[in-house]
């Protein structure tokens, strides 16, 4: 097939040739199975197959095994042997070792480029998908992007959030009026889990510069796609952020790209690793913007393929969007396994010459049962396929390598400097600071007033002379109304009450008194 990606085939028993048609591969996929099955490396000869295509990949690498993409692999693999005869099996003809253009990417910013984003990007909604809030705390978390909005304060970093909250929470009696009731209770649970985010290396992924969408469909000079590998051994140790983070590159894709109908092959592959991971303990609400965006994102020429060890892990509604199929095996120890298996049989257009549902459980490492999308969209039949050998290096590469593909890259240095610039967090530090000094100034004129009094009127005794209630009376009606109303104003600012109201504007935040 000129237009597709060969997956495998393997002769009697099972499919002639399989390929991916790339006129449907922005049509969706799903690639399970059981752990040790072989989706590693299904992943990885998808990923070598859509880069040869001209088509740019994004992957998360788990295991830190698809590293391997960036070389050649060798003929002094231990498995060199297995993979020649299985090329010559399915009629692997062209079958050469050779390396991928890769880039990597880390939110921790150690084995790759850093991938950041801002806080205002991320959103009310996935943000509080991350922090786990309740449903009154997301709603004060909505009220402060309103009220950034509204106050032009960019919500940058995590430090800006926080100094939204604060200002929110002294300020709460008035906002209350406006947008409803805004206890501090719900303000302290939501500083907490961005503590807790924070201690799970969260903080790196909030703030600029934020990554641009483009440096990840870029193209090498031979016309290869770029292959981006998400780090994420250490980044799976908090699988809350893993998944937000993926779901927000999927809905940021959404957002900025452009439709272009049905093109002859996606301008971009999103492979979604771990999938179960977005689904679990997810509220309805998200769930139903992840099947709107997988439903309209195939407009944009994006498609994404979910990875998971059992199909049952992807809701329904979702499911039976993801048209091309890559089924390993199944173990079916359990009767909630006996019927999983027996639900994925199911979804396959069946083939008279096998039961699919035995074939699922009965195919090796490196086999699989596949079904793609065929002319005009159609399912194909289900076959069963012997998956070809990897052209880069099966397994990780060292950290010299790596260190080597990251410096040679031509996004090299671009992210690697944070930037820091004037956000919520300063405004509202300077807002703070400035009515601070003016208290302080105000306290200062008011103690020289009364020292100044005391002076007088300590002259006065010594001079021995009296000041006349008569005298007195004078000065008071002589004194402008002005003089009085700064008088008053000093006062009250110098006075406990004025200083509760000073620091009400973050005072007690970034000043100590």
């Amino acid at each position: 097939m000129t237009n597709g990606i060969f997956l495998g085939g393997g002769g009697k028993g099972y499919a002639d040739k399989q390929w991916l048609n790339q006129k449907y591969a922005n049509r969706h996929g799903l690639i399970a199975g059981a752990t040790g099955t072989g989706k590693t490396v299904t992943l990885q000869i998808l990923a070598e197959g859509f880069s040869n295509a001209g088509v740019p990949v994004f992957m998360a690498d788990v295991k830190g095994d698809l590293s391997g993409l960036a070389v050649s692999g060798s003929p002094d693999h231990k498995l060199h042997q297995p993979f020649m005869d299985r090329a010559a099996k399915i009629g692997f003809d062209d079958y050469t070792y050779e390396g991928f253009p890769v880039t990597f990417w880390d939110l921790f910013g150690k084995q790759g480029h850093p991938v950041r984003t801002t806080v205002a990007e991320m959103g009310p909604l996935l943000l509080s998908r991350l922090l786990e809030l309740s449903e009154a705390q997301e709603g004060i978390l909505n009220i402060a992007f309103r009220l950034a909005d509204e106050e032009g304060l960019p919500l940058l970093d995590l430090d800006d959030i926080r100094a939204m909250l604060v200002w929110m929470g002294e300020n709460r009696k008035d906002l209350s009026l406006r947008y409803g009731n805004i206890s501090t209770a719900s303000i302290g649970a939501i500083q907490r889990r961005l503590l807790v985010i924070e201690n799970q290396g969260g903080a790196n992924f909030f703030g600029e510069p934020a990554l641009a969408l483009a440096d990840l469909m870029r193209v090498d000079a031979d016309g290869r796609g770029q292959v981006n590998v998400l780090a994420a051994n250490e980044l799976m140790s908090s699988p809350r952020l893993y998944s937000t983070f993926l779901l927000w590159l999927l809905s940021e894709l959404f957002e900025e790209l452009p439709e272009v109908g049905d093109p002859e092959k996606p301008k971009l592959v999103f492979f979604f690793d771990e999938a179960h991971l977005l689904f679990d303990g997810a509220p309805k609400a998200l769930v139903d913007k992840v099947e709107q965006v997988a439903r309209l994102i195939r407009s944009k020429g994006v498609g994404v393929y979910f990875i998971t060890q059992n199909p049952d892990d992807i809701p329904e509604d979702i499911l039976g969007q993801l048209g091309n199929r890559i089924q390993h095996a199944l173990r079916a120890f359990t009767a909630r396994d006996k019927k999983a298996l027996r639900l994925a049989a199911e979804t396959y257009r069946p083939n008279p010459d096998f039961d699919t549902e035995t074939a699922i459980r009965e195919v090796g490492v490196g086999e699989a049962v596949t079904s793609m999308l065929q002319k005009k969209g159609v399912p194909g039949i289900v076959q069963r396929t012997l998956i070809r050998p990897p052209s880069s290096q099966l397994g990780p590469i060292t950290a010299g390598q790596r260190k080597s593909v990251i410096l040679g890259s031509d996004l090299a240095g671009k992210y690697e400097e944070r930037l820091d610039r004037k956000s919520a967090y300063e405004i509202l530090k300077a807002q703070a600071e400035a009515a601070a000094k003016a208290a302080e100034q105000a306290e200062a004129e008011e103690e020289e007033m009364e020292t100044a009094q005391r002076e007088y009127r300590a002259g006065r005794r010594y001079s021995g002379t009296r000041v006349s209630r008569s005298t007195s009376r004078r000065t008071r009606q002589t004194e402008s109304f002005g003089d009085a109303m700064t008088k008053m104003v000093v006062k009250e600012l110098t006075g406990t009450t004025g200083r509760r109201i000073v620091r009400g504007i973050l005072g007690g935040l970034f000043k100590g008194r």
